[in-house]
């Protein structure tokens, strides 16, 4: 059983992202150590932005042979999807006004993710649901060699979607139990 934040969306990563595929990108990385689980306990969107900020540097440092992928696990803060959403704005502009923009950027995760025009318990929301508000630093370049590698990378949600919707309620109550929703 899980007991930490890092081992609890470790979980998270193996059960959903991997082991339901719902990532195709993914697991190369995680298989091969690259990917980098980092916590931060900001108490404020000010110490959360100097987190990301560092974690950004870090990969901009680092071979991507050695780390490909941050992702930032955030424990104190944006605990309401809402928050997190307009979070996301100023992560986007941290990425700009430090010229990352093209280099870098941000894929989003939280406890209560809500795709537009859906209702807060439809099975698509779990695509980007996680078991604490995540800000994933993503190289821009290995996602659109990622991208341009897939035979289609479209039918991706769609597949995720079919994916999540084939699996029993149990099925999914054992994977994404840590929501309250499922």
């Amino acid at each position: 059983m899980p007991t930490t934040e890092v081992d609890l969306v470790q979980n998270w990563l193996e059960q959903a992202v991997l082991g339901l595929g719902l990532c195709p990108f993914a697991g190369e990385h995680w298989r091969a150590g690259r990917v980098r689980l980092a916590v931060t306990s900001a108490a404020c969107e000010q110490l959360l932005l100097e987190d990301l900020f560092a974690e950004v540097a870090l990969l901009e440092a680092t071979d991507p042979k050695l780390i490909e992928t941050t992702v930032l696990i955030v424990t104190n803060l944006l605990h309401e999807f809402c928050d997190y959403n307009q979070f996301l704005d100023l992560a986007d502009a941290l990425i700009e006004q430090h010229d990352w923009d093209g280099q870098f950027q941000i894929a989003s995760f939280h406890p209560q993710y809500q795709f537009a025009g859906t209702r807060v318990n439809d099975v698509e929301n779990l695509t980007n649901r996680s078991p604490y508000p995540l800000l994933q630093v993503l190289r821009e370049q290995t996602v659109s060699r990622a991208l341009a590698e897939h035979p289609n990378p479209d039918e991706i949600p769609l597949t995720n979607i079919a994916t999540l919707r084939s699996l029993s309620k149990e099925r999914r109550q054992e994977i994404f139990g840590f929501l309250p929703e499922t």
